[in-house]
């Protein structure tokens, strides 16, 4: 037994069953075998790597099954990571994927370096972010199911003269129109009490949200990014619960990378080309980011809204939100006035808001901001 040597672990995860292979120090990789995901099967593993070797390094990719059995590993003393599957080196012309051949490309991948990790978040936040995801979803949910109404009465020629974004006359016209036909009429309701059931179930969501938020260990960086323009409740809670600890980021270019707003690049030589962003990492933090550099296409200004949610903040985080805000709107005119397309220029702004994000959620975390319950009525 090589005790001083460290043991290299590969664990090909599934829903019923894990594939194990290991490769003690430089040696050969060797397959352990298949084992099941119960915390009975998932200890005797355990007691199995801990006779072979003092450290013991354990890599799985992320996927669908979460990150309990990181916890698990990491309760036990092991060194675990969870990798980025994308990020994976792969053999070109490679055609045959087994969970044998993922297990041994795992444990040689680790060996050498070659793997990146993904942030695995506390329970808690974990638990703040499945909350805010759900309420993500119900709101696209609503999204569809009023799409799916005005798609069924265009399909039958009816048509709103107002605009029909779903005010108090738009809801009332549609409440006292009817079919001739028994069947197109059941049908209309259906999708009218379907809308109903969404929209309650926003606004229950949004409820839990807004009130787990003041007891959430990141509701000073809720509150200073709510003192951006373009940053309100729904996409300050969006960004911090999919990005979590920013301090993990220790600059605003890591952040930029791992939102997916920065260009891509083939270069070689003396030539040096620079594409599209390459739109890695989170796609809805990289969703809420563009949406809010949107707003920046406008002159700088702080409207009545901004300053009502100014109110409690800590004068240098207002003043670096004006500073952003005074950067972000002159840059946006500048590309416009280059003959950048908006959609570029825009883009380009997101990925200075970014920097701008981390900064402040950084200030608005060492700076002791009191918790009111505005944002609860926001």
């Amino acid at each position: 037994m090589e005790n001083d040597s460290t043991l290299y672990v590969g664990l090909d995860v599934h829903k019923d069953s894990i594939t194990v292979a290991y490769a003690l120090g430089t040696g050969e990789v060797e397959l352990l075998g298949k084992i099941g995901t119960t915390k009975t099967d998932i200890d005797r593993l355990c007691k199995r790597l801990q006779s072979k070797a003092r450290r013991v390094c354990i890599v799985y990719e992320a996927g669908p099954c979460g990150y309990g059995l990181y916890r698990q590993l990491t309760e036990r003393g092991f060194d675990c990571m969870v990798c980025a599957p994308s990020l994976i080196p792969k053999k070109p012309g490679e055609r045959v994927k087994t969970d044998r051949r993922d297990a041994i490309k795992l444990v040689r991948a680790l060996r050498a370096g070659d793997l990146s990790a993904v942030y695995v978040p506390g329970v808690e936040d974990e638990a703040f972010r499945d909350l805010a995801r759900a309420w993500a979803a119900a709101k696209d949910d609503l999204k569809q199911a009023r799409q799916r109404l005005k798609s069924f009465l265009l399909l039958h020629g009816v048509r709103y003269t107002g605009s029909a974004n779903w005010g108090p006359a738009h809801q009332r016209w549609l409440s006292t129109h009817s079919f001739a036909n028994e069947w197109q009429q059941f049908a209309f309701e259906e999708h009218r009490r379907t809308i109903e059931d969404r929209l309650t179930q926003c606004e229950r969501l949004e409820k839990a949200l807004r009130e787990a938020a003041v007891n959430w260990r990141f509701y000073p960086a809720i509150l200073g990014l709510q003192a951006m323009r373009g940053i309100q409740f729904t996409t300050a809670v969006g960004m911090i619960a999919e990005l979590g600890n920013l301090s993990r980021f220790e600059h605003p270019r890591p952040l930029m990378a791992w939102l997916g707003v920065t260009p891509s690049e083939h270069s070689s030589g003396n030539k040096r080309r620079q594409g599209s962003i390459t739109k890695n990492g989170n796609s809805y933090a990289r969703k809420l980011l563009v949406e809010a550099a949107w707003s920046y296409r406008h002159l700088a200004r702080v409207s009545p809204e901004i300053q009502r949610r100014h109110e409690g903040i800590p004068k240098p985080i207002v003043d670096r939100a004006w500073d952003a805000q005074v950067r972000l709107c002159r840059r946006y005119r500048k590309l416009v006035a280059r003959g950048k397309d908006r959609n570029i220029a825009v883009i380009a702004v997101a990925r200075e808001l970014s920097g701008f994000i981390w900064d402040i959620s950084q200030l608005a975390m060492s700076l002791a901001i009191p918790t009111p319950n505005k944002v609860l009525t926001a």
